[in-house]
């Protein structure tokens, strides 16, 4: 589309330029007369995301707007000379000739990046190709802002880097194909398609006559609505008007469907390392089975076995051939007996609590996935109400931990790392105020505000605080979790301690479920 405008701007050139215009702080418009269209406006929008550029023969009005509007009022004068594009990319330049007078303004150029978020208007001094001095930009690119690329008055200029997308000039139905075109909405096909924009890619869908995904039977109609594209990028009516508020929603939502998965897809990684360690406790459980075996066969043999042996060979329980058991030789057979019990328990301990919680998290993991799913394809009116839920559902941020309200009305501050465990129990918490934290797991404190008069909890406060401190805890998601709580008084750390390290005395302990508790 950007080289067919420019195609047709070349056909009038050079032109007499009678002056700029500025209808808004990021549009500036160049009255052009003798072009073959007749005199009109060639437009310049420069606001991000959705820059465009186009030739109008509305009549337009303003004076500029801000101080780069004002120099290019000033610097870029004289008739416009020539028009270039640099190859298929959404960057061309304008060569303008100048003006000769009482004060002579020299010829300089006006190079426009048409690249979407990243939108830029530059003055640059007069030249060939693509670089040159920087006498003013639009839009300053420090490097604070993008430590590859900087766009800074006085400066030189940088093309943006190369893309390599797929040329709607050659491409066949083999390529887009094996690229997935076929599995994307028409939308979207601008990820992957040189020269597509949000106008262009309205355009594409009302020429194949649907927007969503063509599928293989439908590839054939979309690549042929392109290849019309190609030989002519004009842009209905209704295009530019309804095409471009559908671009711009379809912009607005493929960024909410971007922050709304990243969470999900976090989710899902730690799902999956989660039934990691059930299939790892699984295969612990052969050896606990092992271990338990040949502990037997030491309790049963154990007057058999000399004392000091590093390895034993000892008659199977089942009566079928012998069973080699290595040893530790600084103990008894009956304390490497002991031993490979103690072993086998915790590997069993371990695979009951997983085993236990693996239905929940397969049943996490599908739910992901599903929402993972969903949210391709959902609308933008599904995306802003999903998104609108988790912020009214997402705990309020205070300064030092997150703030949950308890069935009674009193206040409870859950610790998200180890610096806000400490401010909570040692700075915020007073000495009546109540503490919370799971049992032999690393986990948040939970602070419950008990008021000047340190109130007592009632049953329900203190299941809701320890359901705070489990589901914050290593023991989220398990059940029959034990959660400690005291006052605040009761609780100190040791000298040397690290952050978030405490003993604690005088507590007394409830069993709860490591979830949320429900509002």
């Amino acid at each position: 589309m950007l080289s067919r405008v420019l195609r047709d701007l070349a056909g009038g050139l050079p032109a007499r330029a009678l002056g700029w215009v500025f209808p808004d702080e990021t549009t500036a418009a160049l009255l052009l007369e003798g072009m073959p269209a007749g005199t009109g406006n060639l437009v310049l929008s420069y606001r991000p995301p959705q820059p465009v550029v186009y030739f109008s023969r509305e009549r337009l009005r303003g004076e500029p707007n801000n101080p780069f509007q004002q120099m290019m009022a000033h610097k870029v004068r004289g008739d416009l000379l020539r028009a270039e594009q640099l190859k298929l990319d959404r960057v061309f330049q304008l060569h303008f000739g100048g003006e000769e007078g009482f004060v002579s303004v020299p010829p300089a150029r006006l190079l426009f990046e048409v690249t979407g978020r990243n939108a830029n208007l530059l003055i640059l001094e007069q030249g060939e190709g693509f670089g040159g001095r920087i006498l003013h930009a639009a839009r300053e690119i420090t490097p604070s802002r993008n430590r590859f690329r900087t766009t800074r008055s006085g400066g030189q200029y940088t093309p943006p880097p190369p893309y390599e997308k797929l040329d709607p000039r050659s491409l066949s139905a083999e390529e887009a194909q094996v690229q997935g075109l076929a599995a994307l909405p028409l939308a979207r096909w601008r990820e992957q398609v040189d020269g597509l924009g949000p106008l262009l890619s309205a355009e594409l869908g009302r020429r194949a006559g649907f927007t969503e995904a063509p599928g293989p039977e439908r590839l054939p109609q979309a690549l042929s609505a392109l290849a019309s594209l190609v030989d002519d990028p004009s842009v209905s009516e209704g295009v530019m008007t309804d095409g471009a508020r559908e671009a711009a929603r379809t912009e607005k939502a493929a960024q909410l469907r971007k922050e709304l998965v990243g969470p999900l897809d976090k989710r899902l990684s730690l799902l999956t390392n989660q039934l990691s360690d059930v299939t790892r406790a699984e295969e612990g459980i052969e050896l606990a089975a092992q271990e338990r075996t040949e502990a037997d066969i030491l309790m049963a043999y154990s007057h058999q076995v000399p004392d000091g042996s590093a390895e034993v060979s000892l008659p199977d329980l089942t009566g079928e051939g012998e069973v080699t058991i290595a040893l530790d030789p600084l103990l008894s057979a009956v304390q490497n007996a002991e031993k490979r019990y103690a072993r086998a328990r915790r590997r069993e301990d371990v695979y009951e609590r997983l085993a236990e919680r693996e239905p929940r998290l397969r049943a996490e993991y599908a739910e992901a996935h599903a929402r993972v799913q969903a949210l391709e394809t959902a609308s933008l009116s599904e995306l802003e109400a999903l998104a609108a839920q988790l912020v009214s559902e997402k705990p309020e941020k205070v300064p030092y931990g997150l703030r949950f309200t308890l069935p009674s009305g009193l206040t409870a501050l859950v610790g998200r790392n180890n610096k806000e465990n400490a401010t909570l129990t040692h700075r915020i918490g007073r000495s009546m105020d109540y503490w919370f934290h799971a049992q032999g797991y690393a986990g948040s404190h939970v602070l419950v505000r008990t008021g000047s008069a340190g109130r007592e909890l009632s049953p329900p406060d203190i299941l809701y605080a320890a359901q705070l401190a489990a589901a914050h805890s290593k023991a989220r998601g398990s059940s029959n979790v034990p959660v400690d709580y005291t006052r605040i008084k009761h609780v100190w750390r040791p000298k040397g301690a690290a952050a978030g390290k405490v003993n604690y005395t005088g507590q007394k302990t409830v069993f709860v479920d490591g979830d949320l508790p429900e509002n």
